[in-house]
């Protein structure tokens, strides 16, 4: 029976959309499969862990109805491996899967769709609204960076979401550093809040990939719902408290200068290159009119670089992780960042001239 035919590329993006989730070993064989059903014409490709599920619209079928379940990654890599140019032909009989173009035969195995679980999505919606994509990545890319990873506090390993009137604010923070950024939206909302697990960060950051169109959000009972363009992503929210950001925000630090940003990037990256590889570490020496970074390692080697800045107040000596710094500056795309420190034990704010809507936090180290 052909289930399918399609260009190549109608098939494999939405393919690709829905893989990234898949994991290649699991304890359910079956969750390393992907879900081709059609129905009415219209197929839908549907991937899921239990914790996360994508699903989207692949090409249109005159076949008549089917479902099937077969290898993700395998028919991924099939499809990426042909030419562009390639027409697909997709056969399912005697639960095989057999994939033709031009010349190219492939024989995949199938499991049976009707056993293959599926996540069941609440019903109610406690909060809905809607932000041009554009908005959203832009808000994700300034604060993923600062999400834990495998950390033993399960709540960092995600990114807070929280609504409050006309305001969405993301947070994220590993205990070391903490990435702060919000925007307004068109609605009127209680204050709610979800911790986002960091998987579904990011394959969403992925997914967003038409600027101008338009990311629906709703937030439902323990779990969060995104629909863009002719995909939907359902995921399971992190069960915890996520820390008071607010409490972190140093607000009273009085050395507080410019510095493209561009510039100071360059000057960590070129100092870098003599880090300790174990622990990463940079002084920063601020004094009037200057900014010295220096790294040194157990070589005794030593780099150090210099930036003027406009700045008279008082000298200070601090110690920083440098991977931190340059996290900030590689994904917050600014002309110039503005740095407040306060002194030698105290958290150092980063954030833009004239944008309340951004801030990083960095924690300082003892080198």
């Amino acid at each position: 029976m052909q289930i399918l035919q399609a260009d190549r590329d109608s098939l494999l993006k939405p393919l690709q959309a829905v893989t990234g989730i898949v994991e290649r070993r699991h304890t359910l064989p079956i969750l390393s499969n992907v879900l081709l059903e059609n129905s009415g014409g219209k197929t839908n490709i549907l991937a899921t862990d239990l914790e996360i599920q994508i699903n989207t619209h692949g090409p249109e079928s005159s076949a008549g109805d089917f479902r099937i379940t077969t290898n993700a990654k395998k028919l991924q890599d099939i499809l990426r491996a042909l030419p562009e140019s390639a027409v697909v032909l997709l056969d399912w009989a005697d639960n095989r899967l057999t994939l033709k173009a031009g010349k190219s035969r492939f024989a995949l195995q199938t499991l049976p769709a009707e056993d293959f679980p599926q996540m069941s999505v609440g019903e109610e919606i406690s909060a809905s609204f809607s932000l041009e994509q554009e908005v959203f990545k832009n808000m994700l890319s300034q604060v993923q960076y600062s999400m834990a990873v495998q950390d033993i506090r399960y709540y960092l390993n995600g990114l807070l979401m929280q609504v409050e009137g006309d305001q969405i604010r993301l947070v994220a923070t590993d205990g070391h550093r903490l990435a702060y950024s919000a925007s307004t939206i068109n609605a009127d909302l209680p204050k709610t809040e979800v911790i986002l697990p960091r998987k579904t960060v990011l394959e969403l950051f992925k997914l967003l990939n038409h600027p101008h169109d338009a990311l629906e959000i709703e937030l439902l009972n323990n779990q969060v719902r995104f629909r863009c363009n002719d995909t939907v992503i359902v995921s399971k929210v992190i069960d915890g408290k996520f820390p008071d950001f607010n409490r972190v925000i140093p607000l009273d630090n009085d050395k507080i200068f410019l510095l493209p940003r561009t510039e100071l990037l360059g000057a960590l990256e070129r100092v870098s290159i003599l880090a300790n590889e174990k622990f990463r570490g940079a002084r920063l020496l601020l004094q009037p009119g200057v900014l010295s970074v220096v790294c040194s390692n157990n070589e005794q080697e030593e780099a150090r670089e210099e930036l003027e800045i406009a700045y008279q107040g008082g000298e200070l000596e601090v110690g920083f992780n440098i991977g931190y710094l340059m996290d900030v500056l590689r994904n917050v795309h600014a002309e110039d960042m503005q740095l407040a420190f306060g002194d030698a034990n105290r958290s150092t704010l980063f954030t833009v001239p004239d944008n309340p809507n951004f801030k990083y936090i960095v924690m300082p180290m003892r080198i």
